[in-house]
């Protein structure tokens, strides 16, 4: 099983950030290789068992499935349904923990997947810098910091 995990600080108190991340269909806000996202069947994009339907910038199509959401423990967990990368089982989670040291926040985003070995590395590094850095540098760059 092939696994990604990235993690940053961001200079903004926990509940700042989380306010920008927590919703599923809010990707094209915060993770630049993201055009456009929407929830199908017209659910809330909070309940779980939603699942978000999106294009990236460069065409390819997805479909995710929340797994679950918590406000209190600021996490989400999904997977991933359908995909052009050549993976399965995909799961990931974003998690964020209060830092009380001048009140910034940790982010950490990780996944695992099954894939042909071949594969792995291309797709393990693919994911953590083109997704999951990207996302944090926009979400740093969106704090100040």
């Amino acid at each position: 099983m092939a696994r990604v995990y990235v993690s940053t600080v961001v200079n903004a108190p926990a509940a700042r950030v989380w306010s920008r991340v927590r919703d599923f269909n809010g990707l094209p806000n915060w993770v630049p290789p993201v055009a456009e996202s929407r929830i199908e069947n017209g659910e809330p994009a909070d309940k779980v068992g939603c699942v978000r339907a999106f294009s990236l910038r460069n065409g390819d199509k997805l479909r995710e499935k929340l797994l679950g959401l918590s406000d209190f423990d600021m996490f989400c967990t999904y997977s991933i349904l359908d995909s052009p990368m050549p993976l399965t089982n995909y799961v990931a989670t974003l998690r964020l923990t209060p830092v009380t040291d001048q009140d910034r926040t940790f982010l950490e985003w990780s996944a695992e997947f099954d894939c042909a070995p071949d594969k792995e590395q291309e797709l393990v590094s693919g994911i953590g810098a083109n997704v999951f850095q990207a996302g944090f540098d926009s979400l740093k760059r969106a704090f100040g910091g």
